[in-house]
């Protein structure tokens, strides 16, 4: 049954873990759900769709000059060269973080968000809050995600929609110096390539 997938061994399970459980077993039991197709989802979501692929991405652009350049070109073609693609990922627009500039991703209508590189969105990501504020006072956002951004340093919020998805390429952290491609995806993360985390 699903129920394998949703917690470790050994470890206490939250209440939420409990309900989604109860409520899994309930539409398996009512035939609503086949728990065959619930165990096929989450480990698409486990292994083959989230922010792994973004790093994979992100450490290939950090190691290859020329796949960065692709990439920066034409974010769906470079995406796909790692076998990365899927509904919410047709159009990429790959954006680039410098000492100049620190982008950051928003879907001001919906949740707009890539999940072929990105995985399930935060909830943070989909809150009204956040979706009006990064666009009126980003670096306010930024600093309560404590992302300080230097005043030189200009800030780029750019708007997901169900035709265009943005993914940000942060900067190499100066600790991924002489590390390789595998070491440097495990330095990034989701809220990096969203611009509300450094790496």
């Amino acid at each position: 049954m699903a129920d394998q997938h949703h917690h470790r061994h050994g470890e206490p399970e939250s209440e939420m873990t409990l309900r989604v459980r109860a409520i899994e077993q309930l539409l398996a039991e009512k035939g609503l759900v086949d728990p065959t197709a619930i165990d096929r989802l989450v480990e698409l979501y486990e292994t083959r769709v989230g922010p792994h692929n973004g790093a994979r991405v992100v450490a290939r652009a950090w190691s290859d000059p020329a796949y960065k350049a692709r990439l920066l070109e034409n974010g769906t073609e470079a995406i796909a060269e790692l076998g990365i693609s899927g509904l919410q990922g047709e159009n990429m627009v790959v954006v680039e973080n410098t000492q100049a500039i620190h982008n950051v991703v928003v879907c001001t209508l919906c949740s707009c968000y890539p999940w072929p590189v990105l995985g399930l969105p935060p909830v943070w990501y989909k809150s009204p809050p956040y979706r009006s504020r990064v666009v009126r006072e980003p670096r306010a956002v930024l600093a309560e995600f404590g992302m300080a951004v230097p005043a030189e340093q200009e800030v780029r919020v750019w708007d997901s929609s169900a035709e265009i998805r943005y993914m940000v390429l942060p900067q190499r952290p100066a600790e991924g110096e002489g590390l390789d491609e595998e070491a440097l995806a495990a330095l990034v993360t989701r809220d990096g390539m969203i611009g509300t985390a450094p790496v």
